[in-house]
C-alpha cells in the first residue's frame, strides 16, 4: 500500500472510532496539530481504483489551521488525555 494511502487509512480509522479519541498529526516541517473532534479534519475520502483521491487535507486544532498533503505527515498518534 502506498504511503499516502496508508496515512489516509490510519486517519479514517481514527475518525471512525467509537468513541472518538483525539489524535495528533505530526508534519515534516515540525508542526504538530491535534484533531480534538472528527469535524476538525477534512479531506476527500474517496478512493477510485489506483487513484487515491486528493492527497490534500486540512485540520484545525490547538490554534493552528493546517492545509497540507498526506505525504507531509510523519506520524499519526492517539492523544492520551491524561497527559
Amino acid at each position: 500500500m502506498p504511503r499516502v494511502q496508508a496515512v489516509r487509512t490510519a486517519i479514517q480509522k481514527m475518525l471512525a472510532a467509537v468513541p472518538f479519541r483525539p489524535f495528533a498529526i505530526s508534519l515534516e516541517n515540525g508542526d504538530r496539530v491535534i484533531a480534538e473532534h472528527p469535524e476538525n479534519i477534512a479531506f476527500d475520502p474517496t478512493v477510485n481504483g489506483d487513484n487515491a483521491g486528493s492527497a490534500h487535507f486540512s485540520v484545525i486544532g490547538n490554534n493552528l489551521f493546517v492545509l497540507s498533503t498526506f505525504d507531509a505527515i510523519t506520524s499519526v498518534t492517539q492523544v492520551d488525555r491524561g497527559q
